[in-house]
Order: C-alpha cells, then structure tokens, then sequence
C-alpha cells in the first residue's frame, strides 16, 4: 500500500471520529482483496478498508452480513461507518485484538472446527434469495445477475449448464471434457436438479487468514466479502474443497474438523463435490464470456475438479 492510501485512512478516519490521528499503519501479507490500515486517534483504533467506489454495495453487504452474524453468537468486528470519498468507498470498523489466524499458536484443526460451528449458524439465519447482491437490507434478500438464457434462480443457473453441455460446448475444445464425459457430467447436473436444496447464508471465504483468536480464546470472524445465498452448507464446503486443490488448505485433518463442528454427513460432503464440479463449469463459461484473459486458468481448476470427481465416483 502506498503512502497515499495511509494518508487517505487518515483524513477517512479523522473526519468520522472528529478527532486528530496519533498514527497509522497498513495491514499487509494475508491476502486481502481491500487495501486495510489501522488508524489511532486519542480516543480510538479502528480498522479502515478501502476500495474503489464500486465496491460500495460490498461494504454494505458485509456490514449487514456481520450485524446477522453478530446476532447468531458469532463474534465480529462493530462497523462504525461505511461511505465514498474521493472515489474510494470505505468501512471503518473496531480493531480486533489477538492474532491472525495463521499466526495463531491455537491449533488450525481447532480453529476449523469452531469455523464448523459458526458456518452452520451462518446458515440459519434468515434470508430470501439467491446470489452475492445484497439487493433488500430489510427483508434479507439476495440476487444473481442472470447468465444469458438463465433467469438468475438456482434452478436457471442448474438448467443453464446443463443445456450448455453440447456437442458444440467450448469446454471440448479447450479440453477440459471429453465428448463421453459429457453425458456423464449431464447425468449429476440432472440429478442436482431434483435434490431438495436448503438455500441459506454463506460467509464464501472461510480460512485462517479471515479469522483473529482474542486473547480471550474468542475466535472472531473477519470479512464477508465473498457472502452469498446459496445451497447449504455446500456454498462454503466447496470453497473449503477448491482451497483444498490449490494446496491453500485446509488439509484433510482440517476439513474432518470443519465437518465434524458443522455436523456434516459423508453424503453431503460427497453431494458437494458435484455442486463443486458445477460451480467451477460455471465460472469457466463466466470466464469465457467475460474475463477471457482468465480462461487458461478456470480451465485448468475446472479439469482438476472434474477428475477428482471422476475419480471419487
């Protein structure tokens, strides 16, 4: 982060707290998408993250996501403001005590299964929908922008690729599929269509890194970002398996862990490689319609899911 971002947390902060900064650091190396200072005024430390003013409608979305959260017991930072300056949108919250974490000397398997816990609380709470817009703060509701030939539901997004699976498909040319794996994959993408799906909240990026252990032993949950209102618990299970792939962890201790505080059965986790295999078919078409300089690499994780579907059935 550059200094004149630090000094935009600055002049964001001073001007919320009407009070003259002390100092200010950047946090840096954990991977945020924000770019994230410390700010310390006389009378108080707050976090500030800091994005481009697109990013506006996220922010409102996490304030509402850890304001649930909050209410369901699980622990998170209070969100003093959100807004836009000078293009930059903004949310200053409460600094957090503790350790990242990764840098924690608590056990990982013992943070992953309280993430269990607090993942199968996440999904109770009561929201309407499906997608990653939080359009209706009041009644909860989400929305998926509609790919073309979807209306945005969980079924058009089902029906979408499934219809998509053509002798013309893209995906056999970029080889990813073979023609004869084609009709197989038609098969599990058909039979998610008549599982009677629960939809609920899913906080999208369960790790270390978005977790602080107080030094209480509270864990508390960081950045919602990445919520959606999507199938339970598989919305979050699949992000556990995609990091599992990509060698980001969590391990297989961890991830029995995770699944042991969640209460999760070996059907389910097996029911959520294929909506795995779903999501990764989807955000390659995603990809190929709009971010195709991305292809190469959706391509590739795409084929290693589907090999490890394959080979698990």
């Amino acid at each position: 982060m550059n200094d004149t971002m630090v000094i935009q947390a600055q002049r964001i902060a001073g001007e919320f707290l009407l009070e003259q900064v002390k100092s200010s650091y950047p946090i840096i190396g954990k991977g945020f998408v924000n770019q994230v200072c410390v700010v310390e005024t006389e009378g108080h430390k707050v976090v500030v993250r800091m994005n481009n003013k697109d990013n506006y409608p996220i922010f409102i979305k996490e304030k509402w996501c850890i304001e649930q959260a909050a209410a369901a017991g699980i622990p998170g930072p209070h969100t003093w403001s959100v807004g836009v300056k000078d293009e930059t949108a903004y949310m200053i919250q409460t600094f957090v005590e503790g350790d990242n974490g990764l840098d924690s000397k608590v056990a990982p398997s013992d943070i992953w299964r309280r993430l269990g816990e607090y993942a199968k609380r996440i999904h109770s709470i009561q929201v309407n929908g499906f997608g990653e817009e939080l359009t209706d703060p009041i009644q909860g509701k989400f929305h998926s922008p509609p790919h073309p030939g979807s209306d945005g539901s969980w079924q058009g997004y089902v029906q979408y690729n499934i219809d998509s699976l053509t002798e013309h498909d893209p995906l056999l040319e970029l080889g990813v599929i073979k023609k004869r794996e084609s009709e197989m994959v038609r098969q599990w993408f058909e039979q998610l269509k008549d599982v009677k799906f629960r939809f609920g909240l899913c906080h999208g990026d369960l790790s270390l890194k978005n977790t602080m252990v107080h030094p209480t032993g509270r864990l508390i949950l960081l950045d919602w970002g990445s919520a959606e209102v999507t199938v339970v618990p598989y919305g979050d299970v699949i992000h556990l398996m995609r990091c599992q792939l990509r060698g980001e962890g969590p391990d297989t201790e961890e991830l029995k862990a995770f699944s042991d505080g969640y209460g999760m059965s070996e059907e389910e986790l097996d029911l959520a490689r294929h909506v795995l295999l779903l999501k990764a078919f989807d955000t390659l078409r995603w990809a190929i319609d709009k971010r195709p300089e991305q292809v190469n690499d959706y391509a590739g994780s795409a084929k290693q899911v589907l090999h490890m579907v394959r080979d698990r059935f």
